[in-house]
Order: C-alpha cells, then structure tokens, then sequence
C-alpha cells in the first residue's frame, strides 16, 4: 500500500496498487459542496420544512430530512462533479444522526423519498427540467415537489409508472404527500405542513406563543371567577 498523501483529509480517497493497477477506494465520509442559497427566504423556508418535520416526526428514528447539502450518488461522478444538492430532501428507513453530505453508496442504495425545491429566478428552468428528470429516472424518488418563495408558484409530482404526474390539489390547494402523510399547502407566504385533518403544523416558536397564549386566557378566566365570587359575598380564603 502506497501511503495517502490525503490522510489528514477526512473527505480524501485512498489509492491503492494492485499488480500495478491504481485502484481508487471512494471517500467515506464527503464534504457537502453545494452554493450559497438565493435568500433570506430560501434559507428561512429549509429551516422552516426541517423544524416542523423534526418535531411531528420526534418519536420517529428511522428517518433523514436535510436540506442544501449534496447527495453523491456515484464514485465516478465525484470527479466529474455530476452531483445534486436538493434544497430539501427526506429518506426513510434510515438511521437518524447528522451528516456532512448523502452518500448513496454508503447508505445502503437508498435515494430519497420526496425532494423539495425552491425556485429562484436562476434555478426554475433546472428545477423544472433537468432536475425534474434526474429525480424520476436516477434517483426514482416518489415525490417532487417545488415552491418559489417569492412568486408562490407550487407544483408537486408522484412517480407512476417510472413516470411524475402531477399531484391534485383538493379543495384548499393543498397536496397530499403520500411519502410524509401530510399535506403541503401555501399559509402566509410559506410552504407548510398540514396534518391529515387540516391542522397546520406548527412551529416550536408559534407552539410557545400559543401555550403563552392559553395561560392568559386561563388567567383571565380565573380573574373574572374570583371577581364574581366577590360580588356574590364570597371572599377569597387567605393562605396561612
């Protein structure tokens, strides 16, 4: 074995010789190469998807949710740098820890289960396009989804037949994803989760208002108990 010149690098291939035949061992452990996101609101909508997702899904283990990291799905294409980095993407039947980047080959094969998008003026023709076709026929993900933050526009695609067709929306321009029982639907200017009975799926900052909420309304509802037992004759027993 001749010695890693890329040993300090944890991302670095080892080559080894074989009767004289370089033979290259794939990283194990690849760095995310992906470029900076569009916006604020691009970056915002990933952190929103992945808190909402984690927190419905905290009893679960067997699932990966990222987002603007790269998926390698071929040794070859690493020096090619024929590689994607959806800006959203769920696999399930996984373990759950955190990675630098997905690595197909390490992972068992598997590919992800559903793919968000979001457009940009920059990206919409890929995303609609050449994306669209890499995640129906390599990746053969079930379902694709994408979002503009800035235009609204949202479409979804189920793999039928090795081909995506488009999601209908019901009667409050929701889709169903099959792959995460949820619905996907636009509120306030954002892609949200909706649970099968149309409860929006909250954040943990809009889950802390609401408790706050709900203790000022208890408050106010003890307040105006005692002051009624005031005006019957009633007083409050003092604590010793």
């Amino acid at each position: 074995m001749e010695s890693n010149p890329n040993s300090g690098n944890p991302s670095a291939s080892v080559c080894l010789q074989e009767s004289g035949v370089d033979i290259i061992i794939p990283p194990c452990d690849l760095w995310s190469d992906e470029p900076p996101l569009e916006s604020d609101l691009h970056r915002d909508q990933i952190e929103l998807l992945l808190a909402c997702l984690k927190w419905y899904w905290q009893n679960r283990s067997d699932f990966y949710a990222s987002g603007n990291i790269t998926i390698y799905y071929s040794e070859e294409q690493i020096t090619t740098r024929d590689f994607r980095g959806p800006d959203f993407f769920v696999v399930k039947g996984c373990e759950n820890y955190p990675r630098r980047s997905w690595m197909v080959w390490k992972e068992g094969g598997k590919y992800p289960n559903l793919i968000i998008e979001l457009l940009s003026n920059s990206t919409a023709k890929v995303d609609r396009n050449e994306k669209k076709l890499l995640y129906q026929d390599i990746f053969r993900t079930p379902e694709y989804f994408w979002f503009h933050p800035e235009t609204l526009e949202f479409a979804g695609f189920r793999l039928i037949a090795g081909e995506y067709q488009p999601i209908t929306a019901n009667e409050t321009d929701w889709l169903w994803s099959q792959q995460l029982e949820l619905f996907l639907g636009i509120a306030k200017g954002q892609l949200r989760y909706f649970s099968p009975d149309g409860e929006l799926i909250s954040t943990p900052e809009e889950r802390a208002e609401l408790a706050e909420q709900e203790a000022e309304i208890a408050q106010q509802k003890v307040k105006k108990l005692l002051a009624k037992l005031k005006e019957l004759g009633v007083e409050e027993e003092e604590n010793e």
